[in-house]
């Protein structure tokens, strides 16, 4: 799993081995301060690990669907995030057991995916699903929130992969594991456009 020149940059910036993803704090700031922040940038020509986490939970409130679910960003490090569905009753897919709809789910996987990606890019820009592959190991248990976990392992000229799982406690007791591939520097356009206005 080759990585980027940004990827290691930012894991050395963090005082951590790219393997184990230059942490985030809570505030999106990276753990050297902005002296490390400040050299990842200049290495990598782009922005730093820290202006990327800043952007990408932004992102997350101009997401309405991710919104209304209540889904929380927990970690950006890397080309890696974790995220937090919350139980939440409205979210009940079978009312008899009191489980999560796989929708919920699902939608959870994409945006910790894509917030992957983001965090795996030297510098923003737009990005689009193009692929989810999401395989259903267990239901998830009732009352309990969902954490999922992505990395993305490759990004090329055009396209980056990820995968990631689900899980209440334990990543090795998982509920949902999944893969997804991204289209890189889509096209922005407004819905007046796509209308032909």
């Amino acid at each position: 799993m080759a990585r980027g020149r940004a990827g290691a940059a930012a894991g050395v910036a963090a005082g951590r081995g790219a393997r184990h993803g230059g942490v985030v704090g809570p505030e999106g700031a990276a753990l050297q301060g902005a002296a490390g922040a400040a050299r990842v940038a200049e290495m990598t020509g782009g922005p730093d690990l820290a202006t990327r986490a800043r952007l990408n939970r932004q992102f997350m409130d101009y997401v309405p669907h991710n919104v209304a679910l209540g889904i929380e960003v927990v970690e950006l490090v890397d080309a890696g995030a974790a995220m937090r569905l919350p139980y939440d009753r409205r979210l009940i897919g079978n009312p008899d057991t009191g489980v999560l709809h796989g929708g919920a789910l699902s939608a959870l996987m994409d945006a910790c995916c894509g917030a992957a990606v983001f965090m795996a890019l030297p510098s923003p820009m737009p990005i689009a699903t193009l692929d989810l592959r999401i395989d259903y190991l267990k239901p998830g248990t009732p009352g309990l929130a969902i954490v999922a976990r992505a990395q993305c392992y490759k990004v090329t000229r055009s396209v980056a992969f990820v995968r990631g799982v689900a899980y209440h406690d334990d990543p090795e007791d998982p509920i949902a594991a999944g893969t997804a591939s991204f289209m890189l520097a889509t096209k922005l356009g407004s819905v007046d456009a796509v209308r032909g206005a």
